[in-house]
């Protein structure tokens, strides 16, 4: 996988680790798994709405660890491979074109309440038949903070709903989430696939001043806190982010129409 990416992996990559969905009826299939989330980091220099982040007080930590009576002076930093050291990614999972007949994720219609994932049954207390979670890769980005990819999936009597949330933390410095929501409803017909993402972020501070107990600083750690935070607040406010000039901010709703595979001829 390293030579496959050109880029150093995360401290803990788990490059087995995937979650596949699969509609029996039309061969759709869907995967998300660490190599192809990797893939969307940003492997070179850095550009415009790559997000920049940069750890606060570097120059004075690096000064901090030097005599400031030596006569010996700073460090010369040496040139490395550059990428991003956040491992932020915009994967929202990958299809799998097996198929002659693909089943491309189009442009939901705002107008049409079927093309919305159903906030309302998700929270609701049906039994859980099935339950998964696997995490593809975590990193603690040198003791500033950590970055993290999470899948969690769950099938319920009437749907089954997929999460991939990508955390980032940088200490003092910014919190940003990525979130893919996979919805399918099983008396949806013709059968629909509805993805929903979702780019977030906000400076570190603005999180930590919704904290309950300022002292307390553990919920920073977790990140359905961070991201019911996030997006809490207001939509100018999730406009600038923490003015990085990510380009992974914002919303957008696609579906994808599954038709059953017409049976070969005997």
């Amino acid at each position: 996988m390293n030579a496959e990416l050109d880029l150093p992996l995360p401290e803990m990559t788990f490059g087995h680790n995937l979650i596949k969905l699969a509609h029996r009826d039309s061969g759709w299939q869907y995967q998300f798994d660490a190599l192809h989330a990797l893939k969307c980091v940003k492997n070179g220099p850095l550009t415009e709405g790559d997000g920049v982040v940069r750890v606060r007080h570097a120059e004075a930590w690096l000064k901090s660890r030097t005599d400031p009576n030596t006569q010996i002076s700073m460090p010369e930093t040496v040139p490395t491979k550059p990428f991003d050291w956040t491992y932020t990614t915009v994967y929202e999972g990958h299809g799998l074109e097996t198929l002659s007949q693909p089943y491309p994720f189009v442009r939901a219609n705002p107008t049409d309440p079927a093309h919305s994932i159903p906030m309302e049954e998700l929270q609701r207390h049906d039994p859980i038949l099935f339950y998964a979670q696997t995490l593809l890769f975590e990193d603690e980005l040198h003791d500033n903070g950590s970055s993290s990819l999470l899948i969690r999936l769950r099938v319920m009597p009437g749907c089954i709903f997929l999460l991939a949330r990508f955390t980032l933390r940088v200490d003092q410095v910014l919190f940003r989430t990525f979130d893919t929501r996979l919805y399918h409803s099983f008396s949806s017909s013709p059968p629909l696939v509805i993805k929903e993402v979702i780019g977030l972020e906000a400076p570190y501070d603005a999180v930590k001043q919704c904290l309950d107990d300022p002292d307390d600083l553990t919920p920073l750690t977790d990140s359905t806190f961070v991201a019911n935070t996030l997006a809490s607040f207001s939509p100018q406010e999730k406009q600038a982010g923490a003015s990085t000039g990510w380009k992974g901010i914002g919303r957008k709703i696609e579906v994808a129409t599954l038709q059953k595979v017409a049976s070969p001829p005997e």
